[in-house]
């Protein structure tokens, strides 16, 4: 499997750009995972951290579904891998698949893709419980760009450490 990266434009306007910077930040980590086994996506950094990119792709579906469905949607939908809402618990890959965290994780980039879509704005807001503040769209979207970005890096050395590959 090969994934599509489509650069985001040098020239746009605001929501665009964050919906374009976002869908390239997706596309990164979902290469960062081609052509690998579910046994190697499983493969944790180095102790003490459990850190995997399989653990990486089932804690964006957390993230994906928290700040899309639960905040700016106001949607009562559990956490897909947390009773308690611990986005460390995503990071266990332990026994996972590659079927069943893309799965998950894709369900959530297309719900998120249709609720950024059908908003009016980027000023929508929602309220986001730990902060215990109302959040815009906006930065929820600079949010994710950001927590891609982070882990992103990270799937760059772990990628690095499976079979040597590296690159953008």
């Amino acid at each position: 499997m090969t994934t599509e990266r489509i650069p985001p434009p040098l020239i746009a306007d605001e929501r665009e750009m964050l919906r374009k910077f976002l869908d390239f930040h997706r596309a990164t980590l979902a290469m960062k995972c081609d052509g690998l086994s579910d046994e190697d996506l499983r493969r944790q950094s180095m102790p003490p951290s459990t850190l995997s990119l399989l653990g990486l792709v089932r804690h964006m579906a957390e993230v994906e579904r928290t700040w899309f469905r639960r905040v700016i949607n106001a949607e009562d939908v559990p956490f897909v891998w947390s009773a308690v809402g611990d986005f460390q618990e995503a990071y266990n890959a332990e026994g996972a698949t590659r079927s069943e965290a893309f799965a998950a994780w894709e369900a959530e980039v297309e719900r998120s893709r249709r609720i950024e879509l059908e908003a009016p704005s980027l000023d929508v807001t929602g309220y986001f419980p730990r902060w215990e503040a109302d959040v815009s769209l906006r930065l929820v979207m600079l949010h994710l760009i950001h927590e891609y970005a982070r882990h992103n890096g990270h799937a760059d050395f772990l990628r690095e450490g499976i079979d040597g590959v590296t690159g953008a």
